[in-house]
């Protein structure tokens, strides 16, 4: 599922085999692009800003992309015949004279000049792997609904950009705090607030640049998370079995998962 670290991954790939490059083949596949051809300019560079990609190129243009739940990019080799992806969840491709990038089932895909970067991503909180990175304001905006439940704040964008549901599930957990526990009534509010941010900005950075995302430290396949995906099954801490609700505002909806020993419920 791409997440903070994934995106990143992907920009870097992506900046690696386009920036500097001349596009040799631009193919934008939804309505509102059908007519924009970006053939025969460069690729200035790619861009990861939370989960959202920036590839910017030459004449102040922006191409913006988001992964969402299923979407990807895929390089090959220019010239590679079926490498791309099944032709209808194609969105995007980008080709230069030695590399093809091909956008497939992006969420969003749409061009804006690039000084209007901020209308796509101006509202997003501190990127947990940008190089502009403020933890103290992230703990700020984490904090400042108190009534929210912490699952919700920690997926907001708006707080800090990059934690996904896996991320969500697995810092309540290392925090030992039910997901639906809001914000102001956690233990030693600022305090915890603080340590999940930490958290969540060192388990970004070790991950962002190997598929196998980790949160128990541990690289086997069948231990890389502590409690995402294993509803029904035993919590690897305790034993006791994980438990999976859905959690969000209407239409946000996401499961979560957690363990009702490691994680009990206040009060």
């Amino acid at each position: 599922m791409p997440e903070g670290d994934t995106v990143w991954r992907t920009a870097h790939r992506l900046h690696a085999v386009l920036a500097d490059a001349v596009l040799t083949r631009s193919d934008l596949r939804v309505p509102k692009l059908a007519t924009s051809d970006l053939t025969g300019r460069r690729v200035l560079a790619v861009i990861p800003r939370g989960k959202h990609l920036l590839t910017r190129v030459e004449g102040e243009l922006t191409l913006h992309s988001h992964l969402g739940m299923e979407g990807s990019w895929r390089v090959h080799a220019s010239g590679e015949r079926g490498r791309g992806g099944p032709s209808h969840q194609v969105r995007a491709i980008l080709g230069t004279e030695a590399h093809t990038a091909v956008g497939l089932r992006l969420r969003v895909l749409e061009l804006l000049r690039t000084p209007d970067e901020d209308r796509a991503v101006g509202h997003l909180g501190p990127d947990l792997l940008g190089a502009d990175w403020d933890g103290a304001e992230a703990v700020r905006r984490l904090l400042a609904d108190p009534a929210r439940p912490l699952g919700e704040a920690l997926l907001d964008q708006r707080n800090l950009a990059g934690i996904g549901n896996v991320y969500r599930s697995e810092l309540c957990f290392l925090a030992r705090v039910p997901p639906w526990t809001p914000v102001g009534e956690m233990p030693s509010p600022e305090r915890l607030a603080a340590r999940l941010v930490t958290l969540a900005q060192r388990l970004l950075e070790a991950n962002k640049a190997r598929a196998g995302r980790s949160t128990t430290g541990e690289l086997h396949r069948d231990r890389l998370l502590w409690v995402y995906g294993r509803g029904h099954r035993p919590c690897r801490r305790c034993g006791t079995a994980v438990r999976a609700a859905e959690l969000g505002p209407a239409g946000e909806k996401r499961i979560t998962y957690w363990c009702p020993r490691c994680q009990p419920a206040s009060g």
